[in-house]
């Protein structure tokens, strides 16, 4: 390293200056550090499954799922494809890592209270970056939901089972919203992006606001959200000409082998389409903080790592296990080449060409410069092979199911002021014609076409115009509403009766102090508690069988209170009288008068050492703020129905990129740019709630460097 500055605006997110693409790398990476010390060092452990080593047995699930994931020697694998130059890249941020390791964790309560004394087992390795990337979507992508489906068929049979696996097959709600407008419809006559990724509301924050200035002939400079431990800016990003933002694409590019495997000897041997194969076998100890290590078996077969080890099977067959075939691991790549070109990015058509190596996971871009071109793309890998792989586990030992290449990406589309883009494109993990044949399960329509018409015919939009519409809390509850509406009434003057009433009289807005908000919650959680008591549906209770760490994807209340509409439509089909439901689900709620809703609707942030001895050393001060919005709003702060209304979910962040001036673009984050308590570890919280949005920093005439 030669010389780097850093310098923090208001809201203490730092300009990182640096005289060389390499310089900035680590630069960035010793910066993170500091800030970040605990972050990185939690998603490192994550990665080479030695969290439990710190933090003890609560995280020996994780350890043992990583474990028999092979996720670093993954990260490994895929490092060591990298082309020369990106390899140095990635290693210089991992030097500057282990540079401001030592400052970062005097700073951290955290590090402290575990008493933190180095690097660890290993310490960071030049992989590292691309084990955390994994970490942060190796369940991103659809493996719960097609374990889920696979029990789901197992328990109730090719009937209901299927209808099930259709109506109840969704993922963990996802609220990821971006929306484009092409200068036609700008006061300026440039475009603007918008954006706000939905992710677990992590502490600290899973995305860290950065600007990455290289001075020199790389000419580097940058605003936007990187993921601690990752180098450069991967999903969201404004170049000064050209800005980019990202959401799910909702694409199935995991898929699950039925695998049956026999040991034959100190052989262990799996049946494939050619009969048995030889499998890879090794051990791994994981040490345990104040226990006793436990040693895990892994197992990978032709098809990739077995990750649920013990999966009855759906035919009355024997013993059965279930691996992991993913591109990363195939194809020994995970598209880390794209991010140094996207910092040197200029234009769409860079911002394109450089997404063109992107691998996992796949997503929806949009991405604008400031010629006015504006564009839609698809970036990542989908393999190609059979419908079914994309619905549940299959038969390693059928051919047909085996992997036949990968789609071919197709070139982005170009956004234009003529039908049918009319000037805007927006992008909701919604199915769409570029992403509806990679996909089974996308987010309902009405979050995109929401978006749409909030912008409508509008013409001299602005920043604040735009952010505006990602605030909006309209829930589209009309489904159960006409439910309601075709219930008998209760009995007048019954508090079933008044509850009624106040529902149907609600604007159907989510807002925290909406009392017709509160009563329609608490009517919802009802019926979900209804439904899901059914003895129907007595089967969705028994276990899966699969690991604890996808226990999320297999609550039997989180997915029928994620799915609620979609499962009343098929129940009639098996005997249900839904009127029945809606009508005990009523007297349910009105036992108690409900609260407005953010009385219950509040802030609830996850940190890693929940649970743990060492829980105390975190502070929260932001936790129990009332929110606006829900699931189904575009402002989609997710509560979980029958479970509870806290909000554990939502938008990460909040962004507007202005490409006629990108000093007039915006941005907030839930929390704040620092990883440790103090004045900017919570600072953007009040603006986050409200909706408002800080200025991302200024370019700046080139400081005087220190060595």
């Amino acid at each position: 390293m030669t010389r780097h500055d850093v310098v923090r605006d208001a809201w203490g997110v730092p300009t990182v200056r640096a005289g060389s693409l390499d310089d900035l790398a680590w630069a960035q990476g010793r910066t993170t550090a500091v800030d970040r010390a605990w972050q990185l060092e939690v998603e490192r452990w994550r990665s080479e499954a030695t969290l439990a080593a710190h933090v003890g047995a609560s995280e020996l699930a994780w350890d043992t799922f990583a474990a028999r994931a092979r996720l670093d020697d993954t990260a490994r694998r895929c490092f060591d494809t990298l082309d020369p130059a990106t390899r140095r890249w990635v290693t210089a941020y991992v030097e500057g890592v282990r540079e401001g390791l030592a400052e970062g964790a005097a700073r951290s309560p955290e590090l402290q209270a575990l008493g933190w004394a180095g690097g660890g087992r290993g310490g960071w390795r030049p992989w590292t970056p691309l084990g955390i990337f994994s970490v942060h979507h190796v369940l991103f992508g659809s493996i719960g939901t097609t374990v889920w489906r696979g029990h789901l068929l197992r328990s109730f049979g090719p009937g209901l089972g299927r209808d099930l696996a259709r109506a109840l097959g969704l993922g963990p709600p996802d609220g990821s919203n971006a929306v484009a407008v092409t200068g036609a419809r700008t006061a300026s006559g440039l475009p603007l992006v918008a954006g706000d990724p939905h992710r677990v509301l992590e502490r600290p924050g899973v995305y860290q606001q950065v600007h990455l200035v290289a001075d020199g002939p790389d000419g580097v400079d940058v605003v936007g959200l990187a993921f601690p431990g990752v180098p450069g800016v991967a999903h969201f990003g404004h170049t000064g000409t050209v800005a980019w933002a990202v959401t799910n694409a909702m694409a199935d590019y995991q898929d699950l082998y039925r695998e049956r495997l026999r040991r034959d000897g100190d052989r262990l041997l799996a049946l494939g389409p050619d009969g048995e194969e030889p499998v890879d076998v090794a051990t791994v100890r994981l040490d345990v903080r104040d226990g006793e290590p436990v040693t895990v078996e892994t197992v990978e077969t032709a098809r990739g790592p077995v990750i649920v080890p013990d999966w009855a099977s759906p035919d009355g067959g024997g013993p059965e296990a279930l691996s992991l075939r993913a591109p990363g691991r195939v194809d020994a790549a995970l598209g880390f080449e794209a991010l140094p070109l996207l910092l040197r990015a200029r234009t769409s058509a860079d911002v394109e060409a450089a997404l063109a190596s992107w691998v996992e996971p796949v997503n929806s871009v949009l991405v604008a410069d400031t010629t006015g071109d504006v564009r839609q793309l698809l970036a990542g890998r989908v393999p190609d092979r059979a419908t079914a792989n994309r619905w549940h586990p299959v038969p390693a030992w059928e051919r047909e199911y085996a992997w036949r290449g990968a789609h071919p990406v197709p070139p982005g589309l170009r956004i234009t002021d003529a039908e049918p883009w009319d000037g805007v494109a927006v992008t909701a993990n919604d199915e769409r014609p570029d992403t509806a044949a990679h996909g089974t399960v996308f987010a309902p329509p009405h979050r995109a076409a929401r978006i749409r018409a909030l912008v409508g015919d509008r013409t001299g939009l602005t920043s604040t115009d735009l952010a505006a519409v990602l605030l909006d809390t309209a829930t589209p509850a009309t489904g159960l509403l006409d439910l309601l509406r075709a219930t008998a009434v209760p009995e007048a003057g019954t508090p079933g009766a008044g509850l009624r009433e106040q529902v149907l009289a609600w604007d159907g807005r989510m807002d925290a102090a909406g009392p017709g908000a509160g009563a329609f919650a608490a009517w919802r959680t009802a019926l979900v508690r209804r439904v899901v008591g059914l003895p129907l549906l007595e089967p969705l209770h028994a276990p899966a069988g699969a690991p604890e760490i996808l226990a999320p994807w297999l609550s039997p209340v989180e997915r029928v209170g994620s799915a609620l509409e979609p499962l009343l439509a098929v129940l009639p089909r098996h005997g249900v009288d839904v009127g029945a439901l809606v009508a005990a689900a009523l007297a349910d709620a009105a036992a108690v008068p409900a609260p407005e809703w953010g009385a219950t609707h509040r802030l609830r942030t996850i940190h890693s050492l929940d649970g743990t001895p060492w829980e105390g050393a975190v502070v929260r001060p932001a936790d129990g703020t009332p929110l606006d919005g829900d699931t189904d709003c575009v402002r989609a702060t997710v509560s979980l129905p029958g479970l509870t209304d806290l909000c554990l979910r939502g938008p990460v962040a909040r962004y507007v990129w202005d490409l006629a001036d990108r000093d007039a673009s915006r941005w907030v984050v839930p929390l704040g740019a620092d990883g440790v308590p103090g004045p900017h570890a919570e600072d953007q919280t009040p603006l986050w709630t409200r909706g408002d949005l800080v200025p991302v920093p200024s370019t700046a005439p080139t400081p005087r460097r220190r060595p």
